[in-house]
């Protein structure tokens, strides 16, 4: 099963761009290709697992009780949440790292 991640209008875009210039192959959608600007979380997520694909965002602060909430009634490939301050390097090499286990 290949990784899909989706992220979020709230991700680092450069963190998307880099993913792909580094690892082409990875299916990394970003938020305004899936039309996500200005939704709720809800919507937001029902969207990422309705695709198959994993949320990737900077919101720590409302995304966690809303994905809580989505999961009890619903099935979702999951969330990863990035610290703003981790280094972009870093996070696309977590990402990467993710694609060698899914």
């Amino acid at each position: 099963m290949k990784i899909c991640f989706q992220a979020d209008a709230d991700l680092n875009q450069i963190i998307v761009k880099a993913t792909l210039r580094r690892e082409p192959t990875i299916d990394f959608q970003t938020a305004q290709i899936a039309r996500l600007s200005g939704l709720e979380d809800e919507d937001v997520l029902a969207i990422a697992a309705k695709e198959d694909r994993l949320l990737v965002t900077h919101d720590r602060r409302t995304i966690p009780h809303h994905f809580a909430k989505f999961i009890m009634s619903q099935t979702s490939p999951g969330v990863l949440i990035i610290p703003q301050k981790l280094p972009v390097a870093n996070v696309v090499e977590d990402l990467e790292f993710c694609k060698e286990f899914y």
